[in-house]
């Protein structure tokens, strides 16, 4: 089988808590850029690119010398987007999506995810996952929770406290090992055949009801492979976390 990955970042200007996020640039580059360059030291993938909306992201790219493609401005998702320019990629076999707004995703993140379906050959997705270290975290909605197998292949994702402690939380349950709770990080690798054919999957009413597009996947039956980092990227979402963002270089 061969293993040719990509990835994909899907670029969208419009962001309802951050307008025109990938393009702010007080550290003198695009946010966009710092995503790009943070993939590109990834050694698994044979190409990195960027799937946007707007002309004003396209040129941004090009300015920094990235590969850029302009998709649907209609289009319904980030995957919907990641999937136009898949579908225009007939010699890749593996893609990436990594989010726009994940400026310190790790390539060690991006290579972990291209391994995990390399070494599982008859799985169509996988994604990460890292311990949940308190109770705040885990009680935040916002915080998607993973359980998975022995195997690493995932049971349920879900906003909900998973797996739930019928005794209550305790201080101990952080301290297990190996560790009881994850949070889902927000990267996925797909076998193109499936990304392209994922739009086609009616909505399943856990996915309606949790807002996660993933649960779609198993609820059809189809496996996804959870591999495990020590510690979750942030992405960039409110003013609050650019300015962390750009804090945090002023440092280094």
């Amino acid at each position: 089988m061969k293993n040719k990955s990509v990835v994909i970042i899907p670029a969208r200007y419009a962001s309802t808590r951050l307008p025109r996020k990938l393009l702010l640039d007080e550290t003198g580059k695009p946010l966009i850029q710092y995503t790009y360059e943070a993939a590109l030291k990834a050694k698994l993938p044979e190409l990195v690119s960027v799937a946007c909306d707007h002309q004003e992201i396209f040129m941004a790219v090009k300015r920094f010398g990235g590969t850029v493609f302009m998709t649907d401005p209609n289009a319904g998702s980030g995957t919907d987007r990641v999937a136009e320019v898949a579908a225009k990629m007939d010699d890749a076999d593996i893609i990436v999506n990594v989010q726009g707004d994940e400026p310190e995703i790790a390539g060690e993140s991006i290579d972990l995810v291209i391994r995990m379906l390399i070494d599982h050959p008859h799985s169509v997705m996988a994604t990460l996952a890292t311990p949940i270290r308190n109770q705040q975290q885990l009680e935040d909605s916002a915080c998607v929770k993973v359980v998975f197998d022995q195997t690493g292949r995932a049971l349920y994702f879900s906003r909900s406290v998973i797996p739930y402690p019928r005794n209550g939380v305790t201080t101990e349950l952080f301290q297990s090992d190996p560790p009881l709770f994850y949070q889902h990080v927000g990267i996925y690798a797909y076998r193109r055949e499936f990304l392209l054919s994922l739009s086609r999957l009616p909505q399943s009413d856990p996915e309606k009801t949790e807002s996660l597009e993933q649960l779609r996947v198993l609820h059809h039956g189809f496996g996804i492979m959870v591999g495990v980092v020590n510690e979750p990227t942030f992405g960039i979402d409110t003013p609050e976390d650019y300015s962390r963002f750009v804090k945090k270089l002023s440092y280094q």
